[in-house]
């Protein structure tokens, strides 16, 4: 199972990177264009569309298939054959698989939650706040869906980006927590009543 995982979380990296040019321009490209339609149309008329599109590829292909076999007089049988007799059923071990890895996660965002919520470290707490406070103004800029296509070209660009630059990024990410390290402890020893625990 650990060894799924790995393989998994191998072939998202390498989409991501663009190892393989075709696969992550088809994964990009239906990703975007998928999330460029649901501006345009509801969700159900995008699976609509989707559907009567797929119907058509593979109707029109029967057709095709039907009609040459008619003039060879060949006996090939239905051209998804091989398709329609695969198993694509989705087993239980999956399901159970990936339940738990969610309901883990749900665990921990809910534990989390309800320590910053009932403030039992102050400044994370108030760090929370004021992300919060920030994501009103990002949500009165942006809409969900736009947020979602930028995040999905991120997803796609910035590993690429990182990767060729990665001695000066880190450089400057290096400076900027090291400004924001310094700015927190001067407000930390200024501001009574603002100590961490550990402290």
């Amino acid at each position: 199972m650990a060894c799924q995982l790995g393989n998994w979380k191998q072939k998202v990296v390498d989409l991501l990177y663009w190892r393989d040019i075709k696969k992550s321009g088809a994964v990009f490209g239906a990703s975007l264009f998928l999330l460029l339609s649901l501006t345009v149309f509801s969700i159900v008329s995008v699976i609509a569309y989707i559907a009567l599109a797929l119907l058509s590829v593979t109707i029109s292909f029967r057709i095709y298939k039907g009609v040459l076999q008619a003039i060879q007089k060949s006996d090939e049988g239905h051209p998804f054959r091989s398709c329609l007799d695969c198993n694509v059923g989705v087993s239980e071990d999956l399901v159970k698989k990936y339940s738990d890895v969610a309901l883990n996660h749900i665990n921990c965002t809910i534990k989390e939650l309800r320590r910053l919520f009932l403030v039992e470290d102050l400044v994370d707490s108030l760090k929370f706040a004021v992300l919060m406070w920030v994501f009103t103004y990002i949500g009165a800029l942006f809409n969900g869906l736009t947020l979602l296509i930028l995040a999905l070209i991120s997803l796609f660009s910035i590993p690429v980006i990182y990767e060729r630059h990665q001695t000066q990024i880190d450089h400057y990410l290096a400076l900027v927590n090291k400004n924001v390290k310094n700015i927190t402890d001067l407000v930390l020893a200024k501001v009574p009543g603002l100590k961490r625990k550990t402290e």
